[in-house]
């Protein structure tokens, strides 16, 4: 594994929570960004759902150099052009890609496939990969199945995202085969399109200081 991707790895488990974002407008992007920042969680994972998702990156990065953000809902080689060429620092799919991961892998590009089922951990495994995503967690089993999964995979680590939330948190991160969770709820996109931005650092806030309770 390249030392970029130990590095990542080791960026994303100090943060315990990446906030997951879609941005419909790319002038939302620099004040969410200094929400997050001034929160104390300076992340986030822009997902490629929408036309401005790599505007908004680029808006992110320029403004908050410092700020590890990253691609989510990555589902192509010229999705993952884009997203770095606009600043992204690592690559998030919902679903293990051969020929994206791939494309990451040779081009040391930080990637993080989803992965749920035992084939595909495998294929992770196999590509010297040592973190991926479980995507959609709780509604495949949360942390029971992590768990399961995470005794024949020895040293695998796993990103939880989709449903994890204040109530679950917990359960996640005191696991010890889960590297961080990927969480939206502090970057509610009814918050981000009212320009609640001041709520959205109160929750990162909440997020940061509940990550520190939990793992003390």
């Amino acid at each position: 594994m390249s030392k970029k991707m130990e590095s990542m790895e080791s960026k994303i488990h100090s943060m315990g929570v990446v906030p997951v974002a879609v941005l419909e407008r790319a002038e939302d992007a620099e004040p969410l960004a200094e929400s997050l920042c001034e929160g104390g969680l300076p992340c986030a994972e822009v997902t490629f759902r929408t036309d401005a998702a790599a505007k908004s990156i680029r808006r992110m990065t320029e403004a908050y150099p410092k700020m590890l953000v990253g691609a989510g809902t990555v589902l192509t080689t010229e999705q993952v052009d884009r997203a770095v060429d606009a600043g992204a620092k690592f690559i998030v799919s919902p679903g293990f890609d051969p020929e994206i991961v791939d494309y990451c892998l040779d081009k040391d590009i930080p990637i993080f496939p989803g992965c749920v089922t035992p084939s595909e951990m495998a294929q992770a495994v196999k590509r010297g990969l040592k973190v991926v995503k479980f995507f959609p967690a709780e509604q495949f089993g949360g942390v029971g199945t992590i768990k399961a999964l995470a005794a024949p995979y020895v040293g695998l680590k796993f990103m939880p995202t989709g449903g994890v939330n204040t109530g679950n948190l917990e359960s996640y991160l005191t696991c010890p085969s889960v590297l961080a969770c990927g969480g939206s709820w502090m970057v509610n996109g009814s918050l981000v399109k009212e320009g609640k931005f001041n709520e959205i650092k109160s929750l990162t806030r909440e997020a940061v200081n509940l990550v520190k309770q939990i793992r003390g």
